[in-house]
């Protein structure tokens, strides 16, 4: 079991939840922006938030975006250690990449971090570690990590978390696992770069899945391209599916049809997600095109959908508790779902 150790309130390693983040995808130095996608993380369930700190202008902005959220806040330090000095006073944790920071000022930053009682963690990267390093990826990415956590134990400092991500699934998988037979500093997991839509998702469900079926990981961010809503909403998706967490919001399982279904169920689907959005509850809901489905599958589901040529039946539990017509099927289906 890894130890814990405390993200401005949230506490994360030991029995904790796993705990859900995410990064924002707005210029830092934009406060406005900034907050407003925070605020959208936030209400959809993200618990911890990283920005980017590139500039002094980002780094100046951070006092006024900690103000205004209220999630942790993680600075993100790559290259110049005097803006992690800089963010310090107004973050949560930060972030640093070994490998693109020199040692001398990365033992700064490590003791005026450890001055103000703020967690690091040591996010090695595959694609941006120390030029020195020799072997395969995975054995650099372990020798990496073991230098700097070395570093920052000789300087007393041992509120760390690691990150070890790779763009490929097996390397992640692998340099995960590793490390974990030697060290008890909680985990952070992703696949770095891992892409956009479906491609993205489906490679971070893999390795992530099989490390957290293992029990490795204390934290998790999905790195998707685009919309960081929907690293969010992945992450819960993949905690979900393997009864970790549960979703903040509803669960809609459906059936990828056949000759038997009569609607156009893929709409349907669509239009019931579009209508539910807004609904903040763990309900899990079944839709299915047929009634040879519907009634076995709405026994795992709080409320069930399915269809006939000419109707449309909801299930509670398995049974139907009404008959509606087509055109209404979804309007009527989405109220019980609201008053759930």
């Amino acid at each position: 079991m890894s130890k814990v150790v405390n993200i401005g309130g949230v506490l994360i390693g030991g029995d904790n939840p796993i705990r859900v983040q995410s990064m924002c995808s707005t210029k830092t130095s934009d406060v406005n922006a900034t907050v407003a996608q925070i605020k959208e993380l936030e209400d959809c369930g993200c618990e911890i938030i990283r920005v980017a700190v590139p500039d002094i202008e980002s780094a100046k902005a951070l006092a006024e975006i900690k103000k205004q959220i209220n999630i942790p806040l993680i600075a993100d330090i790559h290259f110049d250690h005097k803006l992690g000095i800089l963010s310090i006073p107004h973050i949560d944790k930060l972030r640093i990449n070994p490998g693109t920071m020199h040692k001398d000022g990365l033992k700064e930053l490590v003791n005026a971090a450890k001055e103000k009682g703020i967690p690091i963690r040591v996010g090695i990267n595959a694609a941006s570690m120390e030029k020195d390093l020799v072997g395969s990826t995975v054995d650099k990415m372990i020798k990496s990590v073991e230098q700097n956590i070395k570093l920052l134990e000789e300087l007393e400092f041992f509120d760390i978390v690691v990150a070890l991500k790779s763009s490929d699934v097996i390397e992640t998988i692998e340099a995960y696992k590793t490390f974990v037979d030697k060290y008890d500093y909680p985990i952070h997991l992703g696949l770095t770069e891992a892409g956009g839509g479906v491609e993205g998702a489906i490679r971070s469900s893999v390795a992530m899945g099989i490390l957290l079926n293992e029990g490795i990981g204390d934290t998790i961010r999905i790195s998707l391209t685009g919309d960081p809503v929907k690293e969010v909403e992945a992450a819960y998706e993949i905690l979900n599916a393997l009864h970790l967490r549960e979703k903040p919001s509803p669960t809609i399982i459906s059936c990828p049809t056949c000759a038997r279904c009569s609607v156009d169920l893929d709409k349907i689907v669509s239009q019931v997600k579009e209508k539910i959005k807004h609904v903040k509850k763990p309900i899990k809901i079944a839709i299915m095109g047929c009634e040879v489905n519907g009634p076995g599958e709405s026994k795992g589901a709080d409320l069930g959908l399915a269809f006939s040529n000419s109707k449309g039946f909801i299930f509670k539990d398995g049974t139907v508790i009404k008959e509606v017509s087509l055109d209404s099927a979804v309007d009527i289906f989405v109220g019980l779902v609201v008053q759930w």
